[in-house]
């Protein structure tokens, strides 16, 4: 499982980045200090770290240059109060992969976490390309085929091909797809997973999904 560290010393925001991150299958550590975060990623096993600056021991940039001069290569998303263009541009020059302003929506975050871990090379000895029946979706080039035939999709339809191709077979529900492809702080009484759904139908073929009345939907394996 992909282990994310985060080192944020406000409790409330450090459980909920976690709580969001263990629904979508990550392990999550919280730490609240700049020391603790460098025993975790020296320690091992530690895919991603997502930083605050403001931590209480030691400024979260401290973290950074270390951690790039000892050559650790992780992916680092600075999640900061500090939005100034400065700070922005010290983080990014430090060594962090990405940056971003507090508030922020999880949904954002998510997917930004999701971008840095495919970059990586562990990523791609995972494996690139998810593939059911008929489908092969590479997570590298961000390409849908069916059979031999390319299939163009916009980035939200390609995050719900992708959580349908990692779970096929499975009965997949409305607010679990709400959660994992728009995010938290959608609006749960949207009908935005079924539109979604028909677009997918309609470029990948109606064959492949089953809708479950009054639940979701299910990939299947459908019939040349």
């Amino acid at each position: 499982m992909t282990h994310i560290l985060i080192a944020e010393d406000e409790e409330r925001i450090a459980a909920f980045v976690a709580k969001g991150l263990r629904a979508h299958a990550y392990e999550a550590t919280a730490v609240v200090t700049g020391e603790e975060a460098l025993e975790h990623v020296e320690a091992g096993g530690v895919d991603l770290l997502v930083l605050d600056l403001g931590l209480g021991d030691m400024d979260g940039f401290e973290v950074l240059r270390y951690l790039r001069a000892e050559r650790y290569t992780l992916p680092v998303i600075v999640l900061t109060a500090r939005s100034s263009v400065t700070d922005t541009v010290t983080g990014l020059e430090s060594g962090a992969d990405d940056y971003m302003a507090k508030p922020f929506r999880f949904e954002e975050l998510l997917a930004r976490v999701r971008l840095r871990l495919r970059s990586q090379p562990s990523a791609a000895s995972r494996g690139n390309v998810l593939a059911h029946g008929r489908l092969q979706l590479d997570l590298r080039t961000r390409r849908m085929r069916v059979d031999e035939t390319e299939v163009d999709l916009s980035a939200r339809e390609f995050a719900l091909a992708e959580t349908f191709m990692r779970n096929p077979g499975d009965v997949l529900t409305r607010e679990r797809l709400l959660s994992e492809v728009w995010g938290y702080d959608f609006d749960p009484g949207s009908n935005v997973v079924d539109v979604y759904v028909r677009y997918l139908r309609r470029k990948l073929g109606a064959e492949h999904f089953d809708t479950i009345r009054g639940v979701g939907y299910r990939l299947v394996d459908a019939p040349a």
